[in-house]
């Protein structure tokens, strides 16, 4: 049996910020991974994601750029090109991370790794490995749903698989993953429709975002369809069909499903522990991220909270903090988390929607400041797109407690503002801030 202060399950972004972060401290951690290192951000989630967003974004560019006197006509897109250099990326940041665990000393067990007791793990080969605490950061799966034909349709990592541009493009789901997919896909020239269940996108989000984005991507020619739940999937002549509660649509090249992601458990033996799971199977975890069963912890998506990238790996690092150069009181704040969804245009958003706020603070107690505008960049081009923004102030003293944009340069300009608000900003000290002129962000801070 091999001991090690603590063993990881899962080499994504959150286990292997913890692993890291514990040899800072002279502990010795092994990490259990039976795929590439990096978990689903790098190899098939945000960084791959972003790449072809960029490359969409480039799309958009040369459509626009003979409003700006530019003699530029966008005349096919090699997509084979395009991924050939994705994936090359992808690979050299597997190398990096693993050079990094090298230097430090961390092994990476190649298998999945299994909780035979508490502080016992096991691999696949029965040998055993022993540490007096255990974090899985093991993340999720994307999920297809339980109807006939499912399989004919890809995933989200399926969509990094494919080799060619579909021509006509389904997409199932109103979330994030779809809107992103949804949109890539479209500007490098899919004929894309997005069928959601419910009657709009991103619901999980202030609903002034998905409404505007919503007219971006009719704007753009995405077909939305509400209201329909699919029941089955077939192969016919002339292509995909799906069958649904909206009706019949038809000769889809290829179908995404983007309907959510389930936490990976089922081969960690947590039977053999007194962890608990919540009823959609995710690790239950206090404030300081302690499972039900001591010494052992969990991080990420496997938790549930805040399925982001940055979330995971600042809450691992602060778990390390906490066990390993005690800091007894080191845990992460899931308060005021901003992010960035990827979509055509970019959003960014921070902090508690208008309904949350009103929710949390009362109806009374909230307030919310408003902008709707022709970006700059747009003066020029026959197409008018309007950004918007919301802020969104609770008390007395118009603490902001939610900042949502949409439009060209959401993405940057929300990390900003992000700090502000992390550190208690009211709307006065927005009101104080010198503006920025010429830009999109200036409007966050004049909003009256």
């Amino acid at each position: 049996m091999s001991d090690y202060d603590l063993i990881v399950l899962g080499g994504g972004s959150g286990g292997l910020a913890t692993a890291q972060r514990a040899a800072e401290y002279g502990a010795r951690a092994v990490v259990f991974e039976p795929a590439r290192l990096g978990g689903t951000c790098v190899n098939v989630g945000c960084v791959p994601k972003k790449v072809m967003w960029n490359a969409a974004e480039i799309a958009q560019a040369i459509t626009a750029s003979p409003d700006y006197g530019f003699d530029v006509r966008l005349e096919g897109h090699d997509f084979a090109t395009l991924k050939q250099g994705r994936d090359g990326y992808v690979e050299r940041l597997n190398g990096i991370y693993a050079r990094n665990l090298a230097r430090r000393a961390i092994p990476v067990v190649p298998t999945r790794g299994r909780i035979e007791a508490p502080g016992v793990v096991s691999d696949d080969g029965g040998k055993r490995y022993r540490a007096p605490h255990i974090l899985i950061a093991t993340g999720g799966y994307p999920l297809k749903p339980p109807i006939p034909g499912a399989e004919l349709g890809i995933d989200s990592d399926g969509f990094f698989e494919l080799e060619a541009l579909p021509r006509k493009l389904a997409v199932v789901g109103s979330g994030y993953i779809a809107v992103e997919l949804a949109g890539v896909m479209r500007s490098l020239g899919s004929d894309v429709t997005v069928l959601v269940r419910y009657d709009g996108l991103l619901r999980k989000f202030d609903a002034m975002l998905g409404a505007s984005l919503a007219q971006h991507m009719h704007d753009a020619g995405i077909v939305l369809v509400a209201g329909a739940t699919p029941s089955a999937l077939t192969r016919e002549r002339d292509g995909l069909a799906l069958d649904t509660s909206a009706g019949r649509f038809t000769g889809f090249d290829a179908l995404i499903w983007a309907i959510g992601r389930s936490p990976n458990t089922a081969t960690l033996g947590l039977e053999a522990t007194g962890v608990r799971l919540d009823p959609a199977g995710f690790i239950e975890v206090d404030e300081f991220q302690n499972t039900a069963e001591r010494g052992i912890y969990a991080v990420g998506d496997i938790t549930g909270q805040a399925e982001l990238t940055p979330v995971a790996i600042a809450a691992g690092r602060r778990l390390a903090d906490r066990i390993f150069d005690a800091q007894a009181e080191r845990k992460l704040s899931y308060d005021m988390i901003p992010t960035v969804v990827f979509s055509h245009p970019p959003i960014g958003t921070i902090g508690l929607s208008e309904a949350a706020a009103r929710e949390r603070f009362g109806a009374d107690a909230v307030r919310t400041y408003t902008s709707d505008f022709v970006p700059m960049f747009n003066a020029l081009t026959e197409h008018k797109p309007r950004s918007s923004m919301k802020l969104v102030v609770a008390g007395a003293d118009e603490r902001v407690v939610g900042c949502h944009v949409i439009g060209p340069g959401a993405d940057e300009m929300t990390q900003g503002f992000a700090v502000a608000m992390s550190m208690g900003a009211r709307k006065r000290d927005f009101d104080d801030t010198i503006a920025i002129h010429p830009t999109s962000a200036e409007e966050l801070v004049t909003m009256r």
